[in-house]
């Protein structure tokens, strides 16, 4: 009887503590460009695995959109309030009249790896003059990346056959010796890697340095939601962050989220290798975005006649809600 009262008495104050905390947790549509349950979209997956979304008062809910761009047109029309593209997105869609800007960007370099067949020994990007790349569409930022790239070598994007493969081809098309190499993310490496193709990848110095994966938020979510979009990038960061400290435990929180990579640790591991070393690398500020970067973006996009009109630098992104969390080194 005695452990009865002092059950009541507890649930007293306890479930009125437990109703308050659900309402003050707020529900929120993350889009991603992709179907989210890539390792690619590694740090929003264990973010959301480990609590820190919950922690913070967020629910999120993680849908696909079809690519980044679709994903900025939507967050910019209000249809959710943040969502995950490359850092460039904003470049291309903002002097359209979609009004989303980055408010962290994961990441040191872009996240577009050019990987070639190791058999053909092409050690630099001149050496691609007639050979076949694969791509996944000619509209995404991983064939931004290539035409970028190609340009600073020198080569035009008539120098090469660009072939857009969709999400599967692009990386079986390399697997199987049907292409010679492939502009994609560290996923797909690792894919035709485990079909048993031995690649190289090119050095991070001949690539143009594009930007990594960011997360965007709308101008009305930014004024009217400031304290949404800071717990959405501090609990995001925070999953970046134990990539960085540890890829090993972080493959396996991964993989304990997401049932179809379980007993599959070692290849998350992999991928997330590749990106802690080509993509995230180390930010003195975590989720910092660098204005150089970013202009860089622009002259390109303006010079290759993709974007009709460019707006002052600081229109496509703010480090407004950086800070928070101390960068670890990788």
């Amino acid at each position: 009887m005695k452990s009865l009262i002092r059950w009541c008495v507890s649930a007293v104050f306890v479930f009125p503590l437990l109703q308050a905390a659900q309402a003050d947790t707020q529900d929120v549509t993350f889009l991603m460009p992709a179907p989210p349950n890539l390792p690619g979209f590694a740090p929003w997956i264990i973010a959301q695995q480990k609590g820190y979304y919950t922690q913070l008062g967020l629910r999120v809910n993680l849908v696909a959109a079809k690519g980044g761009v679709d994903v900025a047109k939507q967050v910019g029309a209000g249809n959710a309030l943040f969502g995950a593209a490359s850092g460039d997105v904003p470049v291309i869609v903002r002097a359209n009249g979609v009004p989303v800007r980055n408010v962290a960007v994961l990441g040191t370099h872009g996240y577009t790896l050019l990987a070639t067949d190791a058999a053909q020994h092409i050690d630099a990007i001149e050496q691609l003059r007639g050979k076949t790349v694969t791509v996944m569409s000619y509209s995404d930022s991983l064939y931004y990346a290539l035409l970028a790239s190609l340009r600073k070598a020198g080569l035009s994007k008539n120098d090469v056959t660009i072939q857009a493969a969709g999400p599967a081809g692009v990386w079986q098309l390399l697997a199987d010796g049907k292409a010679d190499a492939m502009a994609g993310s560290p996923d797909w490496v690792v894919n035709a890697q485990e079909a048993g193709r031995p690649l190289r990848l090119m050095p991070q110095a001949q690539m143009f340095d594009s930007m990594a994966q960011s997360i965007l938020a709308s101008d009305d979510a930014i004024a009217q939601h400031p304290d949404l979009v800071q717990k959405m990038v501090d609990g995001t960061l925070m999953g970046l962050r134990d990539i960085l400290q540890d890829p090993a435990q972080a493959a396996r929180t991964f993989a304990a989220a997401v049932p179809a990579y379980q007993g599959k640790e070692q290849k998350v591991e992999q991928v997330l290798g590749l990106y802690r070393q080509y993509v995230y690398g180390h930010q003195e500020r975590l989720g910092e975005i660098q204005p150089q970067r970013v202009a860089e973006s622009v002259r390109f996009f303006s010079e290759e006649g993709i974007v009709k009109s460019t707006l002052p630098t600081d229109e496509y992104f703010t480090n407004r809600f950086i800070g928070a969390l101390p960068a670890s080194q990788p």
